[in-house]
């Protein structure tokens, strides 16, 4: 049985040689997946790296603080909008105008987070929905931004270099995600992640032994918010071109689905949690393709719904997902996981 004698052994970035062998050889095999993926994986992996950087940050602010939100498509869209407008009207470089954008974004969430500070469960669950359908359709209205028609994303150069294909954008996304993740896990570990984990468990017990609610509920919502700034500052490339309509409350809730799918307060289940919905949003959008089930699905909408309504069985699916996880693992896959690896080192007893 492993001991710890100290307080800084919690604060170690790994914690035994067998860690140090898993990291190098996952930063080894995401370094080589450029040189050996299709476009096609490549995009899908991009994809899943923005959303995986997003889940973390909303799985800070609901896993680890305990504070609701379903607006985080609204900071999605202040993060793609900031990043594109620094770029094209105040000539900014990408390195420069992603960290601004993430950072507007923050300034946002703090401002969400003071109505945080007296609303609770539902009630601040509505703030947060009202927060992102206002971005959305303020958006729509500004002729600075597109207004409804959406804004074309510049020609992506990195340090002068052109990032115009899926491995380029790869290079640039999988870094920025692998950083972000590890700055997390510190932050969790550092004495703000306990505050943040002692409002969750009980405001009131946290607030008798000198936690501030104020300061550190309005930062769980800035860094939240910073998160899911940069995510959609580096989705706006990977899509090429934004819209008002693009940030939609599904958008929300799929960010919802995949925190709530990995596991609430997991940095690993925000990871796999937004891989898995990733993989099945981009799946299941050309679910009438699939061999089998396809058109036995078509046949179905075609006689009791209509066949346009075909692409929403994604939304069936995950809300079944949902359901599932939290009747028969709340922790999520990142639960699942826990049982396995407990089940290994105990095998075969």
């Amino acid at each position: 049985m492993e001991m710890k004698r100290d307080y800084y052994e919690d604060l170690r970035l790994l914690d035994s040689p067998a860690q140090v062998f898993w990291l190098l050889l996952l930063l080894a095999a995401l370094t080589a997946l450029p040189f050996l993926a299709s476009n096609y994986l490549l995009y899908t992996l991009n994809l899943m790296a923005i959303h995986v950087i997003v889940a973390l940050g909303l799985n800070l602010l609901i896993g680890y603080t305990g504070q609701i939100s379903l607006g985080h498509a609204g900071f999605f869209a202040i993060g793609a909008y900031a990043t594109l407008g620094l770029m094209t009207q105040a000539g900014l470089p990408f390195w420069l105008a992603l960290p601004l954008a993430g950072l507007i974004s923050a300034g946002f969430g703090f401002l969400l987070g003071l109505p945080a500070l007296r609303l609770e469960g539902p009630y601040l669950a509505i703030a947060t929905l009202g927060f992102g359908l206002t971005i959305t359709q303020i958006l729509g209205r500004l002729e600075t931004f597109g207004g409804h028609m959406g804004l074309q994303a510049p020609p992506l150069t990195v340090f002068g270099l052109a990032i115009d294909n899926d491995a380029a954008r790869y290079a640039v996304i999988m870094p920025v995600c692998v950083v972000l993740a590890w700055a997390l896990r510190n932050l969790t570990r550092t004495r703000v992640g306990r505050a943040f984990v002692a409002i969750r468990d009980s405001d009131i017990a946290a607030s008798c032994i000198g936690v501030n609610l104020t300061y550190y509920k309005t930062l769980a919502f800035a860094v939240s918010a910073f998160y899911t700034g940069v995510g959609g500052g580096l989705m706006a490339f990977v899509l090429g071109f934004i819209a008002p309509h693009t940030f939609n409350i599904m958008v929300s809730i799929l960010f919802l689905a995949m925190v709530v799918v990995g596991g609430l307060g997991s940095i690993l289940g925000s990871v796999l949690g937004a891989i898995l919905i990733s993989y099945l949003q981009i799946e299941l959008s050309r679910i009438g393709s699939l061999p089998v089930l396809g058109p036995l699905l078509m046949d179905i909408s075609t006689r009791f719904f209509t066949e346009s309504g075909l692409p929403n069985v994604q939304y069936v699916v995950f809300g079944l997902i949902m359901v599932l996880i939290i009747i028969f693992e709340p922790l999520g896959l990142y639960g699942i996981w826990i049982r396995t690896k407990l089940y290994w080192r105990t095998w075969p007893f």
